[in-house]
C-alpha cells in the first residue's frame, strides 16, 4: 500500500507520511496483542489510558496503543477495521492539520481515532458536520465505538433546549454542526446569569468537510438578530427607484468584491426623488441606508440563483452546496430590500446584537484539525488564517477514475447540445450519469434541453432537497441520469448498481467550471469511489459566468484568433490554460474577499473579545459596585475634559456646570467645586479625583447589601448589552462606507481600523456614563428609602 506513495504526494508531504508510516507499523504489530483481549479488558484501557496521562505522559506516547485498541473495537461493535491510510489520516488530525482524503475512502471512521485520544484528556472534543443529517448519523455510527470504551457522546443540533445542549457539551465527544457551535458561544455571551450558559472552554476539534466550512461557508458571518420594525413604504420607494439605475451611471459595482456604492448621478436622483439636499447629512443616514441596499439587492442578488421565492418567502441559497439556508435572513435590511424586489410582504428587519465570522470562532480552539476530499488548492490560505497544513492521504486501492480533458465551446447553446448528445450516447449503453451544475436555475436549464430530447431524469437542487437521499441512492443505478447543483458534492456516497461497473462506473458531466477547483474535484470525486471505475468530463463554453465575470476582455482578445469544428468546439491547444488560469484568478479574487473580510472583522473581534471578557466579570462576581466603581473615573475625566478643555483658559471654565453635573453622578455626598480657582486641568482632576474617592468610601457601607449587588449586576450587564448593540449598528454603517473609500485611492482597512477605534472609545465611554448614572439612581433610591424610614421612627 505504501509503494505509491512518492508518486501520489509531494517530497515534503512523503517525508511526513514516512514517519506516520512508523506509527501505523507499531499500530499493526499490537493488533494481535489486543485482538486477544476481553471486551472488559478493552473498557479497562480507557482508565488506563487517562492514568498515563495524569502521571505527565502525553498523548504522543500512548497513540499507537489508543489507535490499536479503537481499532479493536470498530472491528467487535461495527464490523469495520480501519485500513491503514484511515490510520494516516487520523494520525494527521491528531497533530492538528488537514487530512485531504478521497471519497469513498471512510473519513467517519477516520474521526473515531484521534477524537478518543483526545478525549482522554478530559476537555471535550467537538466533531463538526456539514449538516444535521450526518451529525446524527456519526454520532449513532460512530459513537457505539466512544460509548464502548465509557466515553460519553453527545449531539448538538438547532433547536435543543438549554439544558440538553449543556448536557451535549459536557459530553466527550460532541457532534454537530459548526454554524450552531458558533450560534451557542454567541448566545452565552448573552445570558443573564453565568450559570445559563451551555459551552466550557474550547479544546479540540475535528471538521469534516473542512474546506466547505472554513473556506466557502467563511464569507457569512454568525448573526444573532433581534427583530425591529423597517419602514415598508421607503423599502418599496427605494426599490422602485433603484430599478431604474443603471450601473456606471448611477452606481458602481464591482462583480469581484461585490462592492456597491453610488456616484453622482445616483446620489442626485435620490435627492431629487426625496426632495432633500444632501443625501450624505447625518439626519437621512436611514435613507442612505435603505437606498443602498436597494441597489445592493438588484445587482447583487438573482432569483435561482442566490435565493428562491417559496410559499411567499424568500429562501437563502447556499452557493456553494445549492442548499436552502433554512431559517438564515439577511441583516441590516438586506433581506426586506430583497422581499421589496419581488414585491413580497415585507418582514421585520433582523438587527444586529451578536456575530462573528466562521473563521474568528474556529480560531478560538487551541487545536483545529479537519478532513476533505479537496483541500490543498487552498492550503496556503488554511496556514495563514488557522496555522494547518494539508496532507494528501494515499487511497486504499488506486484510482481507477478516467478524468477527460474538458470540451469547449464558443457559447452555451452549443455547450448544451453536445451536452444532450453525451448523456444520450451513455444512456444508450445504461452508463448512469450525474450532471453537476452551478445553481438552480441552470439545473432547469439542463432539464429543458433533456426533455427536448426525450430523456428521462431525476432533479436534485434546494427545490427537490426533500428527495436528497433516496435521489442519491438512485443516481448510480443503471440507465439513471440524475441533474444536480453541489449537493450531490458533499457527505454522502453514491454506490454503484449491479452491472455498472461493466459500463465504466458513474459517468460525472460538469457544465461549468466552479470558482474553485475544489468544488470542481468533489463533484469529480463522486465517481470511481474505493477503486471502483468513473469517468469525468467538463463541457463548459466562453459564456460561461466564471469566464465573463474574471476574463472577459481576455476572451475577447481570444475570439480573434479562436479555431473551432462544425459543433462550435474551440480547438485552439491553449483553450485549457486559458480556462486554468481564469479559474486561478477566481480563487484568488475569492480569497482577496475572505482576506478582506477578515481584516475588517479581526477589528470588531477585538472589541468583542473586550466586552465579552467584561460581560464575564460582570456575570461571574458577588461584588458588582466594585467593578463599577472602577470604570467610574475613565469617564468622569473624560466629563472634565469635555467642560474644562485646555484651549479655554481656567477663568473661562464652566465650573458651576461641571459641579451641577457631577453632583447628579455622586448622589449622597457634597460635591463643591466653585470655592476655588484652578491653575490647570491637572488641578482641576486631582480635585475631581478626590471626590470620585470620597463617594467611593460612602457607598462602601453598601457593599455587603446582596440585594443591591445583585440590582448593580443586573443594570449593568443589561446596559453593556445595550450599548454593544448600538455599537454594532454604528459598526455596520462604518462598514458600508468602506467600499466607497476604495474608489478615493485611501487604505479602506487602515481608516476602518482608525474610525473603529475612535467608535469603540466613544461606545465605551457611553456605556461608562450608563453604567455611573445607573449605580447613582440606584443608590439615590436606596437614600430616598432610608429618609422614608427615619421618618417613619420620628412620626
Amino acid at each position: 500500500m505504501f509503494s505509491n506513495i512518492r508518486r501520489f504526494v509531494n517530497d515534503a508531504s512523503y517525508r511526513q507520511l514516512k514517519s506516520y508510516k512508523k506509527i501505523v507499523k507499531q499500530i499493526n504489530e499490537l493488533e494481535d496483542q489486543y485482538s486477544q483481549y476481553s471486551d472488559e479488558e478493552l473498557q479497562n484501557m480507557t482508565n488506563s489510558f487517562k492514568d498515563q496521562l495524569e502521571q505527565g505522559k502525553t498523548i504522543y506516547d500512548i497513540q499507537a496503543d489508543a489507535f490499536a485498541v479503537v481499532r479493536e473495537v470498530s472491528k467487535r461493535v461495527l464490523g469495520m477495521r480501519h485500513f491503514d491510510v484511515q490510520l494516516i489520516g487520523g494520525l494527521v488530525l491528531l497533530e492538528g492539520h488537514i487530512a485531504e482524503m478521497a471519497t469513498g475512502e471512510g473519513k467517519t471512521l477516520v474521526a473515531s481515532l484521534p477524537a478518543y485520544l483526545r478525549a482522554l484528556e478530559g476537555k471535550g472534543v467537538h466533531i463538526i458536520t456539514v449538516n444535521e443529517y450526518l451529525a446524527k448519523r456519526d454520532k449513532d455510527l460512530i459513537g457505539q465505538i466512544h460509548e464502548f470504551l465509557g466515553l460519553t457522546v453527545g449531539l448538538n443540533v438547532p433547536g435543543l433546549a438549554p439544558s440538553a445542549k449543556k448536557k451535549a457539551y459536557q459530553a466527550d465527544i460532541t457532534y454537530g454542526l459548526g454554524t450552531e457551535f458558533g450560534f451557542d458561544f454567541l448566545r452565552d455571551n448573552m445570558v443573564q446569569d453565568g450559570s445559563q450558559k451551555v459551552q466550557r472552554p474550547y479544546h479540540y476539534a475535528i471538521i469534516d468537510e473542512i474546506d466547505s466550512v472554513l473556506v466557502d461557508e467563511a464569507k457569512t458571518p454568525l448573526i444573532i438578530a433581534g427583530k425591529t420594525k423597517g419602514s415598508d413604504k421607503l423599502q418599496r420607494v427605494c426599490s422602485q427607484l433603484a430599478k431604474t439605475f443603471r450601473q456606471d451611471d448611477d452606481y458602481l459595482f464591482d462583480p469581484e468584491t461585490k462592492a456597491t456604492s453610488l456616484i453622482d448621478s445616483g446620489i442626485t436622483k435620490v435627492e431629487k426623488a426625496f426632495g432633500i439636499e444632501n443625501l450624505f447629512d447625518i439626519e437621512h443616514q436611514t435613507l442612505y441606508h435603505y437606498m443602498i441596499q436597494a441597489v445592493r439587492a438588484h445587482v447583487m442578488f438573482e432569483k435561482d440563483v442566490d435565493y428562491i421565492v417559496q410559499d411567499g418567502e424568500i429562501m437563502l441559497v447556499d452557493m456553494f452546496t445549492g442548499r436552502i439556508m433554512e431559517g438564515r435572513t439577511l441583516s441590516d435590511g438586506l433581506h426586506q430590500a430583497i422581499e421589496a424586489k419581488e414585491g413580497l410582504t415585507i418582514t421585520d428587519e433582523n438587527k444586529t446584537q451578536a456575530n462573528i465570522t466562521i473563521q474568528n470562532y474556529f480560531r478560538m480552539y487551541p487545536t483545529l484539525s479537519g478532513m476533505t476530499g479537496t483541500a490543498k488548492t487552498e492550503e496556503k490560505e488554511f496556514q495563514h488564517v488557522y496555522g494547518m497544513n494539508v496532507v494528501q492521504v494515499p487511497t486504499n486501492k488506486p484510482i481507477e477514475r478516467v478524468d477527460h480533458p474538458d470540451v469547449v465551446y464558443i457559447n452555451k447553446e452549443q455547450k448544451y447540445v453536445s451536452l444532450v448528445n453525451e448523456v444520450r450516447e451513455r444512456h444508450i449503453k445504461g452508463q448512469p450519469v450525474l450532471i453537476g451544475t452551478t445553481s438552480i436555475i441552470q439545473s432547469e436549464q439542463v432539464a429543458d434541453y433533456l426533455d427536448e430530447a426525450g430523456l428521462e431524469y431525476e432533479i436534485l437542487n434546494a427545490k427537490s432537497v426533500e428527495q436528497e437521499v433516496r435521489l442519491i441512492s438512485l443516481a448510480g443505478q443503471k440507465g439513471q441520469i440524475t441533474v444536480a447543483t453541489n449537493m450531490a458534492g458533499r457527505g454522502t456516497d453514491i454506490m454503484l448498481g449491479e452491472g455498472v461497473k461493466e459500463l465504466g462506473g458513474l459517468c460525472v458531466i460538469g457544465t461549468e467550471r466552479h470558482g474553485a477547483r475544489r468544488v470542481d474535484n468533489q463533484l469529480k470525486g463522486r465517481a470511481g469511489r474505493q477503486g471502483d471505475p468513473g469517468e469525468t468530463r467538463f463541457i463548459i463554453s466562453l459564456e460561461d459566468e466564471i469566464i465573463n465575470r474574471y476574463a472577459k476582455e481576455e476572451k475577447e482578445k481570444k475570439l480573434e484568433d479562436i479555431q473551432m469544428d462544425r459543433s462550435g468546439r474551440v480547438i485552439n491547444k491553449d483553450i485549457h490554460k486559458f480556462v486554468d488560469t481564469t479559474q486561478k484568478i477566481s480563487e484568488g479574487s475569492n480569497f482577496n474577499i475572505r482576506e478582506f473580510n477578515l481584516k475588517l472583522d479581526d477589528v470588531i473581534n477585538d472589541q468583542r473579545k473586550i466586552i465579552y471578557q467584561f460581560r464575564d466579570q460582570l456575570l461571574e462576581t458577588d461584588n458588582a459596585m466594585d467593578i463599577v466603581l472602577e470604570h467610574i473615573p475613565k469617564f468622569i475625566y473624560s466629563l472634565v475634559e469635555k467642560y474644562c478643555p485646555e484651549t479655554i483658559v481656567p477663568e473661562e471654565w464652566p465650573i458651576k456646570r461641571l459641579e451641577q453635573q457631577l453632583t447628579r453622578f455622586f448622589p449622597g455626598i457634597t460635591v463643591q467645586l466653585s470655592d476655588q480657582d484652578y491653575e490647570d486641568i491637572e488641578e482641576l482632576q486631582e480635585r475631581v479625583s478626590q471626590i470620585v474617592n470620597e463617594y467611593t468610601e460612602f457607598i462602601d457601607q453598601y457593599r455587603s447589601d446582596e440585594t443591591i449587588q445583585q440590582k448593580i449586576k443586573q443594570l449593568s450587564i443589561a446596559t453593556l448589552d445595550h450599548h454593544w448593540v448600538k455599537h454594532l449598528e454604528r459598526m455596520n454603517r462604518l462598514r458600508e462606507g468602506v467600499g466607497l473609500r476604495q474608489y478615493q485611492q485611501e487604505d479602506p482597512i487602515r481608516l476602518y481600523q482608525d474610525d473603529g477605534f475612535d467608535l469603540f472609545e466613544h461606545s465605551f465611554n457611553e456605556m461608562n456614563q450608563s453604567m455611573t448614572e445607573q449605580l447613582a439612581r440606584l443608590v439615590r433610591a436606596v437614600l430616598q428609602k432610608e429618609k422614608e424610614e427615619r421618618q417613619k421612627v420620628k412620626n
